[in-house]
């Protein structure tokens, strides 16, 4: 006996959705990213003004001075919807979860020189209230952006900085046997050490900046442009050879998010740079005025890790952030 099998194509009846066929074409397939990001954002239908800023709607392209054609222009070059965002953390959380197994089960941290645990509880710890600032902040900017696009990305990034503020505790609570001394102590240099005040200042003015768009620029292009190579990067690698190797497991996860950071981020500026001379000066004018007023709050920290070779990193810091701002089309 045989068994004829025969298979027959069927052709979809439509390709996407509508909405993004009206961008796409309806011929032409689309992909997850492209369905979960277009033509999303909520724009009509809005039963009434807010409360509290009775002159915007709900959802309003004016709240920034930033103006686009098309605010789905903007493309993020990881391609992060929910589903792809939660499936790379996954993969990030694991890394970094096995990293703190080992050195909680190994002890790794209790070998590490008096004066380099003191020096990590003294220059690290702190920073949860940096990243905590952060994740405040990507949220105004969820709240308030226009475009899913946007929102999404900025949304991802805020649940990042919490994440980043949580390892940055756990390696505290590893080096004080969980009591939560060292924690103690950094928030009490954060709201105290006047080492610490400028960058606390800096974090609360941020809190305050009105149009979301001025304040991605100052947090997410400025601030960390700044601080990561500051701190992550030159001080991490001057631990590894100082005998903290250990440490650099811990921080692993910052490393490898403030890289994939860099893409998105300087992406969404230079988009924004390309639609209009007035943006470029616009955008190229926060940038300054936040550079400056980062490398002055930073000042009193790089000091605090590097001492008299504070000002030459601070400069090598300042310089790395002024050839991405360049690359993105800005003025500088």
């Amino acid at each position: 006996m045989s068994v004829e099998i025969k298979t027959a194509a069927i052709d979809p009846v439509r390709q996407t959705f509508s909405h993004v066929a009206r961008r796409l074409g309806a011929d032409k397939p689309a992909s997850r990213y492209q369905e979960a990001t277009f033509d999303l954002q909520s724009d009509c239908n809005f039963h009434y003004r807010p409360l509290w800023d009775p002159e915007h709607e709900l959802y309003d392209k004016r709240r920034t001075a930033i103006r686009m054609n098309d605010w789905y222009a903007f493309k993020d070059p990881r391609q992060f919807y929910y589903g792809t965002y939660v499936l790379n953390r996954a993969k990030l959380q694991d890394t970094a979860e096995n990293n703190f197994d080992f050195v909680e089960r190994h002890g790794a941290l209790a070998s590490l020189p008096k004066g380099l645990a003191r020096r990590i509880k003294a220059i690290l710890l702190p920073l949860r209230h940096v990243e905590y600032g952060a994740n405040l902040n990507n949220c105004y900017i969820s709240a308030y952006g226009w475009g899913t696009a946007i929102t999404a990305a900025t949304t991802f990034a805020m649940m990042d900085r919490l994440g980043i503020a949580q390892y940055l505790s756990r390696i505290g609570l590893l080096i004080d046997g969980n009591t939560g001394e060292s924690l103690a102590v950094a928030k009490d240099s954060w709201m105290n050490d006047p080492v610490w005040q400028p960058l606390r200042k800096l974090v609360e003015d941020n809190f305050v900046i009105k149009d979301w768009f001025e304040l991605f620029v100052a947090q997410n292009l400025v601030l960390d442009g700044m601080l990561y190579p500051l701190v992550y990067g030159r001080f991490g690698g001057e631990l590894s050879q100082a005998g903290g190797s250990v440490v650099a497991m811990l921080t692993e996860f910052m490393d490898t998010w403030y890289a994939e950071e860099v893409k998105w981020v300087d992406a969404f500026v230079k988009t924004a740079a390309a639609e209009s001379q007035e943006n470029k000066a616009q955008l190229s004018a926060w940038a300054r005025e936040a550079a400056a007023r980062t490398r002055d709050a930073l000042a009193p920290l790089a000091k605090l890790i590097y001492l008299e070779e504070a000002r030459a990193v601070l400069d090598d810091a300042g310089a790395q952030l002024q050839a991405r701002l360049v690359k993105a089309g800005l003025t500088v």
